[in-house]
């Protein structure tokens, strides 16, 4: 899978499983490029989301909903994702 349509994927897949009010996504593959882990079909992402629903939970409650909302993207083609919850 490209970048963009990842990028399409993750926030249709957060947009219908969560109550968001916005999420931004970043690639940050360029950061990783010389890493000894870095595979060439895998990305980095960097999840923004602002949600009052995720911010009730704990930092641990909110990741695994998300780990498990795009466990086939984190199979496939997430080598790494930083999520941020504001």
């Amino acid at each position: 899978m490209n970048i963009k349509n990842l990028i399409l994927t993750v926030k249709k897949k957060i947009n219908e499983n969560l109550i968001i009010e916005n999420i931004d996504i970043q690639d940050k593959t360029f950061l990783h490029k010389n890493h000894k882990s870095h595979e060439k079909n895998k990305f980095h992402l960097k999840l923004v989301i602002k949600s009052k629903t995720l911010k009730k939970m704990s930092k641990i409650e909110s990741s695994r909903k998300i780990y498990s909302i795009l466990k086939k993207e984190l199979q496939d083609d997430i080598h790494s994702l930083q999520i941020l919850i504001n």
